[in-house]
């Protein structure tokens, strides 16, 4: 049997282990064995050296196109039982697109952001703006433009982070107020605004105490504002967040920045006044203090006190969630429980 018939019995016996492999294991053996380094095809082709010079080229290519024939045949066998092995894994996995999804679970606002829209909302609808300040403040807006210079006592009301003399975390939002009636043009309308935002006090961490709370700091600056504005501005507050049945009192005070001054009282929304554990048998629950815009701090933003007077007040969001679910204890807020944080769902 010459070379050539050789090749061709390799062939033909190839071609037939190929259709009848079923797997890839299969097909690689095949592929190994007979174009390998030592597979038979090899092996007859190293019969050449026997043949007549003239005859090498003939016997080389027909080897070549028989070698280019199996490698062919072998890589559409291949495709052929990847893609019925394919088929198969997707009929396994097939997905019915009938059956119900999988719920995802979304997250929600954090209660105090819930509080802190819910107040936003309420003054965004009286016309009021909302404006943010910078957390790392000067001295001079934090306190001296609030009537409170250098060495006065009342800056003992309020420990205080500094990091130069000159620089300090803020101790309130009152500095946007200050900062925005220094830019406030009041030939074009009324200054009504509020200042949400965290404030920092060196203070001991408990159950009602933080060194980083928030503070929702309102302004309003005009011709012939009374304390009557200011009463009913607080009603709404106390009535927009622990009910329309709420009444407010207001008791005399002491802040430097407003004259007179005020702590505002609002009706124990547990009891409805008739005295519990919550208002401490009073009827009454402290929730926020307020005054008339002290005269200085009006002058020393360059504001006419001879033509404008306002009313200034400030509250804790953190204090009014507190007061508003019954949570005795601030810590709970910033401890990211979710299970905690859960309990307070958005409204619609």
């Amino acid at each position: 049997m010459d070379l050539k018939d050789k090749l061709n019995e390799l062939k033909e016996k190839g071609l037939e282990n190929i259709s009848k492999a079923d797997n890839l294991d299969t097909i690689n053996q095949i592929r190994v064995s007979l174009l390998g380094k030592k597979g038979p095809i090899t092996e007859v082709l190293r019969g050449m050296k026997d043949l007549e010079p003239q005859e090498r080229p003939k016997v080389g290519q027909f080897a070549n196109e028989i070698r280019d024939e199996l490698t062919k045949v072998l890589a559409e066998k291949k495709e052929e039982i990847e893609l019925i092995k394919m088929a198969k894994k997707l009929e396994k996995e097939t997905i019915d697109v009938t059956l119900p999804g999988k719920k995802v679970q979304q997250g929600q606002s954090h209660i105090i952001t819930q509080v802190i829209d819910e107040i936003e909302k309420l003054f965004i609808g009286m016309g009021y703006q909302v404006v943010d300040g910078p957390e790392v403040e000067e001295d001079h807006y934090n306190f001296e433009m609030l009537n409170l210079p250098k060495d006065h006592p009342a800056r003992d009301m309020q420990d205080t982070f500094y990091i130069t003399d000159n620089l300090l975390m803020r101790t309130q939002t009152s500095p946007v107020q200050a900062r925005t009636m220094e830019i406030h043009d009041f030939t074009q309308g009324p200054l009504k605004m509020i200042s949400p935002g965290k404030v920092y006090r060196r203070d001991t961490d408990d159950a009602t105490h933080s060194h980083q709370f928030h503070q929702i700091e309102g302004l309003v600056i005009d011709k012939n504002i009374t304390m009557a504005d200011l009463k009913g501005t607080l009603q709404l507050i106390a009535q927009t967040i622990f009910g329309e049945d709420r009444e407010i009192r207001m008791r005399p005070s002491y802040f430097p920045f407003t004259e007179p001054s005020a702590e505002i009282d609002v009706s124990c929304f547990k009891c409805n006044g008739q005295g519990c554990s919550v208002c401490k048998n009073t009827g009454w629950i402290e929730v926020l203090g307020a005054g008339m815009v002290h005269p200085n701090v009006l002058k020393m933003a360059g504001v006419d006190t001879e033509v404008y007077g306002g009313f200034a007040f400030g509250l804790g969001p953190d204090r009014f969630a507190m007061l508003k679910y019954g949570v005795d204890d601030i810590r709970q807020f910033y401890l990211n429980d979710v299970r905690f944080l859960n309990q307070f769902s958005v409204k619609g």
